[in-house]
């Protein structure tokens, strides 16, 4: 048994191993819709993303998708950069200790779902209806 003295949170590069792990993990028919998706970690949101969200509290954001989804790409007018999806360490951690009822790597994945779902041009509202329904 782990002594919970000894243990210490996941580092960032950790971090990007869950995540690369809960990428890797999806359905590959729901990976290719993806497309060039790329998915980052951060501790925290930058001042600028949570103010173009109306947020103050850093820890409220546990991720972000950055992009155009595609209810509203349009070949004719390609984006130079690909679409984005930032985790936030610090918020999914706190988010995991106050729960203390599901695995770390599965509330990762949950985020991930989630923000990759706004590429695909669901609201949150949408999201939570699927959510409920499963």
């Amino acid at each position: 048994m782990t002594d919970i003295a000894d243990l210490i949170a996941p580092s960032l590069e950790d971090f990007e191993d869950l995540a690369a792990q809960a990428f890797n993990s999806l359905p590959e028919a729901f990976r290719a819709l993806c497309g060039r998706v790329e998915v980052f970690v951060a501790d925290f949101a930058d001042s600028e993303t949570l103010r173009e969200l109306g947020m103050k509290d850093p820890f409220e954001l546990t991720g972000v998708y950055i992009g155009i989804d595609l209810t509203q790409k349009s070949v004719s007018d390609p984006s130079g950069e690909p679409d984005r999806v930032i985790l936030y360490r610090r918020p999914i951690l706190d988010e995991w200790a106050e729960r203390g009822d599901l695995p770390l790597g599965e509330l990762v994945t949950h985020v991930l779902v989630h923000e990759i779902g706004h590429h695909f041009g669901l609201s949150d509202d949408d999201m939570h209806a699927i959510e409920d329904q499963v």
